[in-house]
């Protein structure tokens, strides 16, 4: 059922949001100018986040004019990795376009993707070419997370590429099978392997509103990334211990020969100390990082859905209104 179902769409395009009323429109008009000049079997999909404001009045709103703009809205925020999960196992096209909402990926890239896609590529990505609109530090903290991943990492991530992106429908179903629950979706477009290929694109300004991605929330998403990929985090600590073991043997040999040639010093209140909180320190780390594995575990045993669907907009037969139709054709030319 699924697979007819998907071959009746032949372009999806999911968009996760949180708190973005205020661009849907602007998205959707932009969205559906550039899809009916590609193929009129598409739809749009957006995951709504469980967003606070009037994000999913303004879907409904669209859904009431286009029918093939639908929407998926969880029962509560589970986040945006999730959200691409969520649109993934609802889409139906054979090819699914992935995109945000603060139309900092032009919606026009699609076209692009499209070309490549019927060439024969499962995955398009759009890879930045500059991170000049970043503050240095936020440039910084990216080039160490990609050479770090590059080192310890069981994948090589394109630099720059991210959530935008065109999955053919096997690339799709790959993904649909990974029901992981700490999900770094960037690793998991590199892990499935098909041909892939990228295409260059200049980030765009937000149209409206602020981004939902603090630092915080940055740095523990890399943190996520490179220890769902790699478990060099865990075997690291095997090394640290044995260097300070070695290092432990080394400085016993040296007091022990230092006391036999010049006697016992006055033991040093300070420096017992210092070392004390030292190894303590080593340990608490080598157990945190331990804990964030046990952690994860403890979170897929449990076998909770990855996430709640509280309502569902659409999905209608895919037939356009000719009033929207109108509108489109008047709007391309």
């Amino acid at each position: 059922m699924d697979k007819g179902r998907a071959r009746e769409i032949e372009l999806s395009v999911v968009v996760p949001v949180f708190n973005e009323a205020a661009n849907i429109g602007l998205l959707c008009d932009r969205l559906a100018t550039v899809l009916e000049r590609i193929t009129p079997d598409w739809e749009i999909l957006f995951v709504d986040d469980g967003s606070g404001d009037a994000t999913l009045a303004r879907i409904r709103e669209r859904h009431a004019l286009e029918p093939r703009i639908g929407a998926v809205s969880f029962s509560r925020n589970f986040g945006k990795e999730i959200a691409i999960a969520a649109g993934l196992d609802h889409a139906r096209g054979r090819a699914v376009v992935l995109i945000d909402a603060d139309l900092q990926h032009p919606p026009e890239l699609i076209e692009t993707f499209v070309t490549k896609w019927r060439e024969g590529y499962v995955m398009v990505y759009a890879q930045r070419t500059s991170r000049e609109t970043e503050s240095a530090v936020k440039r910084g903290f990216a080039r160490l997370f990609y050479r770090l991943f590059r080192a310890f990492g069981e994948t090589a991530l394109p630099e720059g590429a991210g959530d935008f992106r065109l999955i053919d429908r096997k690339g799709v179903e790959a993904l649909k099978a990974m029901g992981e629950r700490a999900r770094f979706s960037k690793g998991l477009y590199a892990w499935i392997g098909y041909p892939a290929i990228g295409v260059p694109y200049t980030v765009a300004e937000r149209a409206h509103g602020t981004t939902k991605w603090s630092f915080r929330k940055l740095l523990r998403f890399a943190f996520d990334g490179i220890t769902s990929f790699s478990t060099v985090p865990l075997r690291v600590w095997t090394y640290v211990g044995l260097m300070i073991s070695l290092a432990s043997i080394v400085t016993a040999l040296y007091f022990l020969v230092r006391t036999l040639l010049f006697g016992t010093d006055l033991p040093g209140y300070p420096s017992l100390i210092v070392s004390v909180m030292f190894f303590a320190g080593i340990q608490l780390m080598s157990l945190g990082m331990i804990g964030e594995y046990v952690g994860r575990i403890f979170a897929e045993v449990k076998r909770r859905p990855l996430y709640l669907v509280a309502e569902r907009i659409g999905p209608e037969d895919g037939t356009p209104r000719p009033l929207i139709r109108d509108q489109l054709r008047a709007r391309s030319t």
